[in-house]
């Protein structure tokens, strides 16, 4: 016997281009618990096309809470309300049926709304050409085991990289800050031999290029972490912060 599907009020945020003024709009469902979000949006878009009306716009990819792409804010949370989740991965069966929910794109300058709910990063791919590197030496493959890492920097270099680029963090600070991208984006090198030669050039083209596209400043509120669906922790900022002083300190006295 399957499941008594869930039924739901959306408000759902419409704006027809970047330059257009956007407003919520009202949408009633039934849907299964086991659905995904994306899922809900999928059949509401069908049921909109089918009665001749412009579907919602979003982003997805995988749908596996791997490539962030599928970032949306859900009743003020990005991502929704459930800890550690990409929003591909959130189910109906998290919320009540006649629960009212507001969805609505990632919020930030250094975000634009490009249609419906979604929105251009196109800020965090120029922080990652800025500095995203490592520099080797062509040639046959090292031995995996010619440069000894100690597992505690190896596991967190890992913990870093397990950032997936999303914006929650962006969406989630009232300045609309970076750091906490940025701050993993510099640790996952940083904390490697691989990435010791450009380190802390690394961290300044990174984290101007970061002030460049118009994001804001880190007030140390934690909002960035706890809305991570990947738990990216503050204490990347502060090894970004500290590589920063370095950096600047080194060119001073050069």
């Amino acid at each position: 016997m399957s499941e008594k599907n869930i039924n739901l009020k959306l408000h759902i945020w419409r704006q027809e281009s970047p330059s257009a003024k956007g407003s919520f709009e009202e949408f009633k469902v039934s849907v299964s618990p086991h659905a995904s979000i994306l899922e809900m949006l999928d059949d509401l878009n069908n049921r909109l096309e089918k009665e001749g009306k412009i579907p919602i716009s979003f982003e997805s990819d995988c749908r596996e809470g791997i490539c962030g792409t599928c970032g949306l804010v859900v009743n003020g949370h990005p991502h929704g309300p459930l800890p550690k989740t990409a929003t591909c991965q959130l189910h109906m069966r998290n919320f009540k049926d006649g629960e009212t929910l507001y969805i609505e794109p990632f919020r930030a300058k250094a975000f634009p709304v490009m249609k419906d709910l979604i929105v251009d990063r196109v800020g965090f791919e120029k922080i990652q050409q800025a500095g995203g590197y490592v520099s080797f030496n062509t040639g046959s493959a090292p031995d995996a085991n010619a440069i000894p890492i100690a597992k505690e920097m190896a596991d967190l270099a890992l913990d870093a990289a397990e950032c997936i680029g999303c914006g929650a963090c962006v969406a989630a600070c009232k300045n609309a800050s970076a750091m906490l991208f940025v701050g993993a984006k510099v640790s996952q090198f940083a904390l490697l031999p691989q990435g010791q030669p450009e380190r802390y050039e690394r961290v300044q083209f990174m984290v101007a290029a970061m002030d460049e596209a118009g994001f804001g400043s880190c007030t140390n509120t934690y909002a960035c972490e706890a809305e991570c669906p990947k738990g990216i922790s503050v204490k990347n900022i502060a090894r970004m912060n500290r590589d920063y002083i370095v950096a600047k300190v080194a060119k001073r006295t050069a």
